[in-house]
């Protein structure tokens, strides 16, 4: 007669969802000394210490958000606990895009990645401030701002942190420099091996000083610059300068940067989403291979104004409440199915960071990271950064997570609350 298996934890009679493992059914997991010890339809049978009941839960790789803001204090009212973005909204891993630079590293290790309970990574700023108070002082961020021996130095002697490059190509600091510091991040980039991550859509003012720029010609400029595994955001802006031309097009060049050469996108959510871009983009053919959040400390609430032209202009301003869950929750209503929704904060940011071989699958084995959700089904409203209200009939909600096989609720007030259409 077989010994009967021991468990710490034993998730039982959830659906879950693998795309890297090839699971999507009825499995239990169970889970010892912090890894994932079986994945089976049935493990009933065995003794274990502490029981999650996930009947009508889904139950997933722990979620991987590719862009975060969370050094926080360091970038002032930019960044976000930690803990309150990851474990604590049923996330197990965050990437934070650009908060550290090389001359910031340090205390992004010692006070904030270190001390965190959910798996803090970054891509590393190509400017000396990295993200100070949100890159509200353009002039910082200039060719005079960068050092790329410097960057790439740290970069090398911290790649167990750092899993990429972080920079900005759009439209203000076009009319003040041109694509300088975009060229500058990909020679970074390349003398490291790692991925160049770029901002599309506006954030600066433009230059007083400087005539309106093209912000076609912008993207037509940065494209060639891009190789394969490097990653353009904010595919779904509202904002000048992104993946629809100012006829309303798509831009040709993007979709051959995307199909053609390898270059991947990221949702990079934040203040950005629009309804009416995302179904441009994704008509278009052009899916987000990744799901980034982009919760920062300007947008995780709902702005006081609703002034229309301020919301034009303000990249930062008509914020909806908003977290991953939420941004999967867009991705379901516009029609993109549940397993590649998944693979999009599991399997896919995982080979973004080249880290596969760790996160991204509940293979026996792995480090228990597990993430539990529930999709909601009725009448829910979801809007968007335009100010546009949508009605949708799934909403998908953080229950809690995993970390190392410690159980975090999903208890963050960045949780949006369900709202009833």
């Amino acid at each position: 007669m077989g010994e009967t298996q021991q468990f710490d934890i034993l998730i039982a009679g959830g659906t879950v969802i693998d795309p890297a493992g090839g699971r999507n059914g009825r499995f239990d997991v169970g889970i010892s000394d912090g890894k994932i010890a079986a994945v089976e339809p049935d493990l009933s049978a065995a003794q274990t210490v502490e029981r999650i009941d996930a009947t009508e839960l889904l139950v997933l790789p722990g979620m991987i958000d590719t862009h975060a803001h969370v050094y926080q204090h360091v970038t002032g009212k930019f960044g976000l606990n930690p803990d309150l973005v990851g474990v604590r909204s049923g996330v197990t891993t965050l990437i934070d895009q650009g908060g550290p630079s090389c001359m910031t590293i340090g205390g992004f290790r010692h006070y904030v990645s270190g001390p965190a309970d959910s798996r803090v990574l970054c891509f590393i700023s190509c400017y000396l401030v990295g993200g100070l108070e949100g890159h509200l002082y353009p002039d910082l961020y200039g060719p005079n701002g960068v050092n790329p021996e410097h960057t790439g130095r740290v970069a090398k002697q911290n790649l167990d942190l750092i899993k990429g490059i972080k920079a900005h190509a759009e439209i203000g600091g076009q009319s003040r420099w041109g694509l300088e510091v975009i060229k500058v991040g990909k020679t970074i980039s390349r003398e490291t091996d790692l991925p160049l991550y770029i901002h599309l859509g506006q954030l600066w003012p433009t230059a007083d000083s400087a005539p309106i720029p093209d912000a076609d010609e912008l993207i037509r400029e940065l494209v060639p610059i891009m190789e394969a595994g490097d990653i353009l955001a904010h595919p779904f802006t509202r904002h000048p300068g992104g993946f629809v031309s100012s006829t309303g097009e798509i831009h040709p060049i993007l979709l051959e940067a995307v199909h053609e050469r390898g270059v991947t996108v990221d949702v990079g959510h934040g203040s950005h989403f629009s309804f009416d871009v995302a179904r441009k983009v994704l008509a278009a053919g052009v899916e987000p291979f990744t799901l980034g959040a982009d919760m920062h400390g300007y947008n995780v609430r709902v702005p006081e104004t609703a002034d229309a032209e301020e919301r034009l202009n303000n990249p930062f301003a008509g914020v909806a409440p908003f977290n991953l869950t939420i941004a999967m929750s867009e991705l379901l209503h516009l029609g993109v199915p549940l397993e590649r929704v998944v693979a999009m904060v599991t399997a896919n940011p995982a080979k973004m960071i080249r880290m596969e071989d760790t996160l991204g699958t509940l293979q026996p084995g792995r480090e228990a990271d597990v993430s539990v959700l529930k999709i909601e089904s009725g009448r829910f409203k979801l809007s968007d950064n335009s100010g546009v209200e949508e009605t949708a009939e799934r909403l998908v909600r953080p229950i809690l997570c995993l970390r190392g096989g410690r159980r975090f609720d999903a208890d963050s007030p960045f949780v949006p609350p369900a709202i009833a259409a």
